[in-house]
């Protein structure tokens, strides 16, 4: 409980700034945690270009493998690159020294990031991304602006060019963001993009909360043992109180 408070203390304050005062428009994730394929589809995206820098080290391999059906040979093989064993958190390599010197601050740990911002919020942030020289990395983000993360995904994506006007505020000519141009240049067609980045999502919303599916089969079993033990509660009212009447 104390690992998760400090992880939620870690990525409330960079919450605010994503927010900063302005309202976002987000897209709706639509995840479906019970599609266990879209899952590992989405654990094969995390690991293959997420993992690098940011961990998951709330989370153990082996409890994913066992969730989604993963066996222990196919969890080892596909996704662990690292010499960690299958029982060990899932850590990611990069030293936060290093981290923090090439990118301005350690990349968070994203096992909580999807139930501290939201699924909407990441499957938005994570199609988001736009053009910008402006920035270290050569990109910008109309969910996170300023964001100091690459573009991780931009060989599946492409890369969206930005639409601006010119509009007068408080007197002063400014060039307003109005719109995106479609990506152009990624591996992938818009529809395969959304559904690979629906998939990296439903993957953080089951790794921020795994005992999710479990509880919502065992509330069916207690909303039914409720059922039940009305009917025989009241049946046992209806028998204690017949000579009363």
């Amino acid at each position: 409980m104390k690992k998760l408070l400090i992880a939620l203390v870690t990525l409330l304050p960079s919450l605010a700034m994503a927010a900063g005062g302005n309202e976002v428009h987000l897209e709706s994730a639509n995840v479906n945690l019970h599609d266990k394929a879209s899952l590992e589809r989405g654990l094969d995206l995390f690991q293959q270009y997420c993992s690098g820098c940011h961990s998951t080290k709330y989370q153990r391999y082996e409890r994913v493998a066992t969730d989604l059906e993963i066996s222990g040979d196919d969890m080892r093989n596909k996704y662990m690159f690292t010499d960690a064993k299958i029982g060990d958190l899932m850590e990611n390599a990069i030293p936060p020294v290093d981290a923090a010197k090439w990118f301005g601050a350690p990349p968070p740990d994203l096992t909580l990031v999807a139930r501290v911002r939201g699924a909407d919020w990441v499957y938005s942030y994570l199609k988001g991304f736009y053009a910008d020289e402006t920035r270290p990395f050569g990109v910008n983000n109309t969910v996170f602006p300023l964001v100091a993360m690459p573009h991780v995904l931009q060989d599946l994506q492409g890369v969206a060019t930005p639409q601006y006007e010119k509009t007068v505020i408080d007197g002063v000519e400014t060039m307003v963001l109005v719109g995106m141009n479609p990506p152009t240049g990624g591996k992938m067609s818009a529809d395969e993009y959304d559904q690979a980045v629906r998939d990296i999502t439903g993957f953080l919303v089951y790794s921020a909360e795994p005992v999710q599916l479990e509880r919502e089969a065992l509330g069916w079993w207690v909303l039914g043992f409720l059922f039940i033990f009305f009917i025989i509660a009241y049946l046992l009212k209806k028998e204690y109180w017949k000579d009363v009447h």
